[in-house]
């Protein structure tokens, strides 16, 4: 039996429907029901650890939102009462930075809290997910333009249709405890190259408009203010992925599922019609 948390979100949603097609047996923990959600539910709340009962739960996957350490240990704290035997944590390649940034080091203390308690655990570190374009519609909706605060800065996007799948197989599988997994797309971009590659499966010119400085960039998408630790986080990453010209690249993807990973130009075609 596994346990899925998360499981409405741009991963979660997609893993669900993966461990349906594969006939997996599982449970997916929800704050209300709902009906468009496949597998047995749980109602409960990661903030709310008296709700978290994992009797008969084998493997769990955990994805926590926030910047803080409160779902993992109740994640954990449960998982351990109930002798889960395996925790899949989906964290981020920012963990693997020297020194490791301000959004790495939020992921590298939850991962090191997982290894603390003992329960063998994978650990799950994608690149940037090729849905982040998402956060361009308001500027392309409003004036057909993408705002690019990292310049020459490259990156291999990954479509989170390719962590999904990784995440089915490293939880249907065994051989995968006591492991890490850096999951990348198969072709690094700066922003201006994906943003032709939208334009492309559109149908309509996109602008790029340069943005001068990270902080900009961060007020720009928090009008109101941003808190300061996720303020100067954000901050140091776009300076980071700036700084970056190469772009990190695995193939991870491909060595766990037997595909190669999807495109961008793809996921674009696939997802048009929320652009236009």
């Amino acid at each position: 039996m596994l346990l899925i948390t998360g499981a409405t979100g741009h991963v979660g949603r997609l893993l669900v429907d993966e461990l349906d097609r594969r006939g997996a047996e599982f449970k997916v923990l929800l704050r209300a029901p709902r009906t468009d959600v496949p597998g047995e539910h749980l109602i409960g709340d990661l903030g709310r650890p008296e709700t978290l009962a994992l009797e008969g739960v084998d493997k769990v996957f955990l994805l926590a939102p926030g910047i803080g350490l409160e779902h993992t240990e109740n994640v954990v704290t449960a998982a351990r009462a109930a002798n889960v035997r395996h925790l899949v944590y989906l964290s981020s390649y920012a963990v693997l930075g020297e020194p490791i940034p301000a959004m790495g080091h939020w992921h590298h203390e939850r991962e090191q809290l997982i290894q603390r308690a003992g329960i063998p655990a994978t650990f799950l570190r994608p690149t940037g997910f090729m849905s982040n374009a998402f956060d361009w519609l308001p500027t392309i909706r409003d004036g057909g333009y993408v705002l690019d605060p990292i310049g020459p800065g490259r990156a291999a996007p990954i479509d989170p249709a390719d962590i999904a799948a990784v995440a089915a197989t490293v939880l249907t599988e065994e051989g995968h405890e006591k492991k890490d997994y850096t999951l990348t797309g198969g072709e690094t971009f700066t922003v201006a190259e994906q943003v032709v590659i939208l334009s492309q499966a559109i149908g309509r010119d996109l602008e790029v408009r340069t943005v001068e400085t990270p902080e900009d960039a961060v007020r720009f998408r928090y009008p109101d203010g941003a808190p300061p630790a996720l303020a100067a986080a954000l901050v140091e990453g776009l300076q980071l992925m700036r700084a970056d010209t190469v772009g990190l690249r695995t193939g991870a993807v491909r060595r766990l599922t037997g595909q190669d990973p999807r495109t961008f130009a793809d996921w674009c075609r696939q997802n048009a019609a929320a652009f236009r």
